[in-house]
């Protein structure tokens, strides 16, 4: 069960920027985050455990999520596996974070499906750099996405139409064919008649 505080989650107000949620068990870091992507603009949620995490995402959409790796009851990596398997979460952005500096732990982040890797300590200025980068990209692929739902849409719509074209000029040859045999019918008793 998560470890719960009385002021987590934190949500400060949005500015425009972007939804993010932090994920981190440390209170102290949760704080100095949120006060910092607040500053840089960002509406900012600051939750200390993963199941709280995963049960927000859930109920509201967040534009990117910030996840410290190491985390008692539940891994960053798993809550990573948790919003991958997700199709309404599938696509966020996830920064992963972690005071590991072995090459080892990118490796893990990245191979569960984090988008990017942060070692602690961080500069915040590069922080908000790779965060603008990470937004950037997610946008772009939403609308991608979009474009691409809508033009599904209106290949689905072409066919219904072209399946009615065909179901009437179906119609048409048959109709065509009855009249032809009419005709035949008539020049027969006419030459023969």
């Amino acid at each position: 069960m998560d470890k719960f505080l009385p002021s987590l989650p934190q949500t400060n107000p949005a500015t425009g920027r972007g939804e993010i949620i932090v994920v981190d068990d440390n209170r102290t870091n949760l704080s100095v985050m949120g006060l910092r992507l607040t500053r840089m603009g960002y509406a900012t949620t600051l939750v200390d455990g993963p199941i709280t995490a995963l049960d927000m995402i859930q109920a509201q959409r967040f534009d990117l999520m910030i996840l410290n790796m190491t985390m008692p009851l539940m891994s960053g990596i798993s809550v990573l596996g948790e919003i991958r398997a997700e199709p309404m979460t599938r696509y966020m952005p996830v920064l992963m974070i972690t005071a590991r500096s072995d090459p080892g732990a990118a490796i893990d982040a990245l191979g569960a499906g984090a988008d990017d890797h942060v070692v602690k300590p961080f500069d915040f200025d590069t922080l908000g750099a790779r965060i603008e980068r990470l937004l950037d990209r997610a946008r772009t692929l939403e609308g991608l996405r979009r474009a691409n739902a809508a033009l599904d849409a209106r290949i689905a719509h072409r066919a219904v139409e072209l399946s009615e074209v065909r179901a009437e000029l179906a119609e048409a040859e048959a109709a065509h064919r009855e009249l032809q045999q009419q005709y035949q019918a008539l020049s027969e008793t006419t030459w023969h008649g």
